[in-house]
C-alpha cells in the first residue's frame, strides 16, 4: 500500500533515506517510499536513468524516453572515448570469435571457459604493461572486488584515495582489512597515515584510481611511488579511464608519470576506452596465479564471451601501436574544455577525456540535466553518493568521432541553460 507521505516530506527525502529499513517497517517499505517519491513528479535526477539507446555508440545517437518518444542527441555521456566498439577491425575480430565459439562460454574461467582467444588477450595486456602475466575478469566491478578481497585480509591495511571508485571500497569491505582514507590527492595526509602505521602491520596496500572518474584528474603517482617505497607499501592503480587515453603512448597514468615499472597491480577496465566488457589485473606471474584461485569474482563467474575477447584482442593491437585515435581524441577534448572555459564554466582540473561542468546546486542540476537531454545533448549527471551534493555537476565524456560542429552546438546549448539558471553570466 502507498505510504501517502505529505508533499513536504517528499521534497525533503534524500538518497540515503531509502538505504535502511526504519523501525517498525517491513523489509520492503523503503521501496514503497522510494516509489512514491519517483511517482510524485518531484525531480530527483533519476528521470533520465535507464534511457534506451537506439543505435551503436556514436556521436549522433537516438534515445527513447520513458514515455516512448524517440529523439536525436549528441552523445556526451559514453565511456567509449575512442569509439573502438564500432571500429571495423574490432568488429571483425568479434565476428570471427562469435562464429567459432558461439555467443557465450557456458563455464567459469577455471573450468571450460577459457579459449586461446582469452589467453591471447591476457598475454597482450601483460605485454602492454611490461608485466609477466595478466588475468581477465568478466566485469570491471568484479575485477576490483575480486582482486582486493583476495589479496587483503584482517591482518592487512588498505589506504585509499577518498575519490576511488565504489567497487574498490566494496572490495576493501569484503576483504576485512583495516581501511584508511586520505583526502583526494592529498599527499601530506597520505604520509601522515603511513607514518602512523605500526611496524608489525606489514601487509600494506595503497590503492588509487589513475584517472578519477568524476573529476577527470590524475593521481600523483610519482609522489605515491616515493611514499610507498619509504613506508614499504604495495601499490594498486585502477586506471579504468586512463588506458588508451593518457600517457605518451596511451599506456595510462603510470606512463604519464614514468613509473609503470613501480606499480605492483595494474588494474584496468575493458569497458571504457577499449569499448568492450570486463576488467583485468597485470602483475607478476605468481600474483596472477594466486588471483586465479582466490579471487571469488573470477573463480565463480562465467568467462567473458569469446566474441568480446576477440574484439578486445584487436583493440590491444591498436593500443600497442598507439593507432587507436588517442591524439585525435585529446585534440577534441581540449577543444571542448577551452570552449566551456570561454563561456565561463568551472570544469575543475581535468587531465583526461572526462570533463566535469560544475553546477554546485542540486535542484538546478536536475533542471539543466533534463532540459539538455530534451534539447538534444546527452550528458551524465553526478551528485550524491558519487560526489558531495555541494559539488554536484554534469559529466561530459568526449569521443574521438565527435565533430567540431557537434562540440560547438553542444557548448552553445549548455551555455544557454547555464545563463538561464545563473551558472554563468
Amino acid at each position: 500500500m502507498p505510504l501517502q507521505l505529505c508533499e513536504n516530506d517528499l521534497k525533503n527525502l534524500k538518497f540515503e533515506d531509502f538505504i535502511n529499513t526504519q523501525e517498525n517497517e517491513d523489509l520492503f517499505d523503503k521501496t514503497l517510499r522510494l516509489d512514491e517519491v519517483l511517482q510524485s513528479g518531484i525531480k530527483t535526477g533519476s528521470e533520465a536513468l535507464g534511457m534506451i539507446t537506439m543505435n551503436k555508440v556514436q556521436p549522433d545517437s537516438q534515445i527513447r524516453e520513458k514515455d516512448g518518444s524517440v529523439h536525436d542527441v549528441i552523445m556526451l555521456g559514453s565511456n567509449s572515448y575512442l569509439n573502438l566498439s564500432t571500429h571495423p577491425q574490432v568488429m571483425q575480430g568479434a565476428r570471427e570469435a562469435l562464429e567459432k565459439f558461439g555467443y557465450g562460454m557456458g563455464a567459469v574461467s577455471n573450468y571450460a571457459g577459457i579459449t586461446d582467444i582469452h589467453k591471447e588477450l591476457e598475454a597482450r595486456i601483460a605485454k602492454f604493461y611490461g608485466t609477466e602475466d595478466a588475468i581477465v575478469f568478466p566485469s570491471g566491478y568484479g575485477a576490483n572486488i575480486g582482486i582486493v578481497s583476495a589479496l587483503c585480509g584482517k591482518n592487512d591495511i588498505i589506504i585509499n584515495d577518498a575519490a576511488n571508485h565504489a567497487s574498490i571500497f566494496d572490495g576493501c569491505v569484503l576483504s576485512g582489512a583495516e581501511i584508511k582514507i586520505y583526502p583526494h590527492r592529498d599527499m601530506k595526509y597520505l604520509e601522515r597515515i603511513l607514518s602512523r602505521i605500526p611496524d608489525e602491520k606489514t601487509g600494506r596496500l595503497i590503492i588509487t584510481d589513475g584517472v578519477f572518474s568524476m573529476d577527470g584528474d590524475i593521481a600523483p603517482l610519482d609522489e605515491i611511488v616515493s611514499l610507498a617505497e619509504k613506508y614499504n607499501c604495495r601499490i594498486m592503480i585502477d586506471d579504468a579511464h586512463g588506458v588508451g587515453i593518457v600517457g605518451e603512448t596511451g599506456r595510462g597514468s603510470a606512463q604519464h608519470y614514468g613509473v609503470t615499472d613501480k606499480i605492483d597491480l595494474h588494474v584496468g577496465m575493458l569497458s571504457k576506452g577499449p569499448g568492450g566488457l570486463g576488467g583485468y589485473c597485470a602483475a607478476k606471474r605468481e600474483i596472477v596465479q594466486y588471483l586465479r584461485l582466490y579471487a571469488r569474482s573470477y573463480f565463480f563467474s562465467t568467462a567473458l564471451p569469446a566474441s568480446v575477447a576477440g574484439g578486445l584482442n584487436e583493440v590491444f593491437k591498436l593500443l600497442e601501436t598507439d593507432n587507436a585515435g588517442r591524439a585525435e581524441l585529446m585534440q577534441k577534448t581540449e577543444y571542448l574544455k577551452n570552449k566551456l572555459v570561454e563561456k565561463g564554466f568551472d570544469i575543475g582540473h581535468s587531465q583526461s577525456a572526462i570533463v566535469p561542468v560544475m553546477i554546485y546546486n542540486e535542484e538546478i542540476l536536475f533542471e539543466i540535466y533534463e532540459k539538455l537531454r530534451l534539447s538534444g545533448v546527452y550528458v551524465n549527471i553526478v551528485t550524491y553518493p558519487a560526489v558531495r551534493r555541494k559539488e554536484c555537476r554534469l559529466r561530459l565524456c568526449a569521443m574521438k568521432d565527435l565533430t567540431y560542429e557537434q562540440l560547438d552546438k553542444s557548448v552553445e546549448i549548455i551555455a544557454k541553460l547555464g545563463k538561464e539558471y545563473g551558472i554563468i553570466r
